[in-house]
């Protein structure tokens, strides 16, 4: 291999190793976090058989070719390597070895998901969120669920697996919300006590009043969205907001993906706008994602009273 940092990168790996970590998606090297020196560019995603390695800036195609060659040793399931230009502006993706493989449906914990390789910048599902996600299966227990900007629904596929009364799915996407139903319909879920809605939410507060009340609330808006959501400018709009469409002993499950904010911003502003919730603790991603600065994902969990 060329002289290149990301010939350090199978340095780092833990490989899965058993039958039952082997079929599950997961990340296996997250450079993003600044955690390894010259590294800060490259992700790598097994995506059971597809490993996704994706650039933030470029690499020589030969660097690139040798380090999937390695990968693929390690994981002789593999069926295909992909490679994702996340610096350029689609976000285009490359086969670079095995066959091509755009559609698929991975499993994570018992869950079942349906992902797109080379449509969208993103796969469809976020496997930061993976913990975010198994915590609300395991409190979600007849509880009705408020899900905003729900994407793919991936937390709504969580709750109804945990047992969940209703969730409520709000999202200004209605491709995303299509694979939502889709990723209900691959768990065998009861689509009667599920609902999908594109809605703008900034515009939708009454509405949400005359739905709920909700027991809990899972809110993961984009950091910033051209034309609909700016995390530092709306999310003090939803907090204010809380007790128009919140039950009284409500549980509340915050997500903020923004590196210039941080949690900070999500635990001044519920003390300054909704203080009678009270902070019980930080959901953390997997250990994989190492952040150096501090600056990756938060997600925190309230609970009223």
């Amino acid at each position: 291999m060329p002289r290149s940092p990301i010939s350090r990168v199978l340095d780092y790996i833990q490989f899965p190793s058993t039958p039952q970590s082997l079929v599950q998606a997961q990340r296996l090297f997250h450079g993003r976090g600044h955690a390894y020196t010259g590294l800060h560019h490259i992700t790598i995603d097994w995506l059971p058989p597809v490993i996704l390695i994706t650039l933030y800036a470029p690499e020589p195609h030969q660097v690139v070719e040798t380090l999937a060659d390695a990968l693929r040793v390690h994981l002789p399931s593999c069926e295909s390597i992909q490679l994702q230009h996340r610096y350029e502006t689609s976000g285009p993706v490359e086969l670079i070895r095995g066959r091509a493989i755009q559609q698929l449906e991975i499993l994570e914990g018992n869950l079942h998901f349906h992902i797109q390789l080379g449509k969208n910048r993103n796969t469809g599902l976020f496997l930061d969120m993976r913990n975010g996600r198994q915590w609300v299966q395991q409190h979600s227990q007849s509880r009705r669920v408020l899900n905003l900007f729900a994407y793919t629904c991936g937390f709504s596929v969580a709750a109804i697996a945990g047992g969940a009364r209703s969730v409520l799915n709000i999202d200004m996407s209605s491709a995303a919300l299509n694979t939502g139903r889709r990723n209900h319909q691959l768990n065998h879920h009861p689509l009667e006590q599920v609902s999908f809605e594109k809605l703008h939410i900034f515009k939708s507060f009454g509405r949400l009043k005359r739905r709920g009340p909700f027991d809990l609330l899972i809110c993961d808006p984009p950091t910033f969205q051209r034309g609909s959501v700016n995390s530092e400018r709306d999310y003090p709009k939803i907090l204010r907001r809380l007790d128009q469409f919140m039950a009284p002993e409500a549980h509340l499950l915050l997500c903020l993906n923004a590196p210039e904010l941080g949690r900070e911003f999500l635990l001044e502003h519920m003390a300054q706008l909704a203080p009678h919730y009270r902070f019980v603790e930080d959901i953390p991603p997997p250990s994989v994602y190492r952040e150096a600065e501090g600056k990756g994902l938060n997600t925190l969990y309230f609970k009223k009273g």
